[in-house]
């Protein structure tokens, strides 16, 4: 399973450590990654990702998956997530005409 998250393709970053002494040694920056459950209005189901915690503040931010989904670009999600993107676009133009 790779360390990259699913909403937003944040992932592993590679760097230095630099002592005081300014040896530098290699390192890598790991994203801080989440196993969630996030409900999406337009399925009425819960669907578990692997997200990363700056991509949850964003997705509550804006609202909730369905609406995190709606503008975000095809090529940062993972495959999981546009097959989920791809099922909410299905259901909301069946969902505007029951109402």
């Amino acid at each position: 399973m790779s360390r990259r998250c699913e909403l937003t393709g944040k992932a592993v970053q590679a760097g230095n450590n630099v002592s005081h002494a300014h040896n530098k040694t290699r390192r890598r920056f790991l994203p801080n990654l989440c196993q969630v459950s996030l409900l999406s209005e337009a399925l009425g189901k819960q669907v578990r990702l692997r997200i990363s915690a700056n991509a949850l503040r964003t997705v509550e931010h804006r609202g909730g998956l369905d609406a995190f989904l709606a503008k975000a670009k095809a090529d940062e999600l993972s495959l999981k997530a546009r097959r989920i993107k791809r099922q909410i676009a299905k259901a909301a133009p069946a969902e505007q005409d029951a109402t």
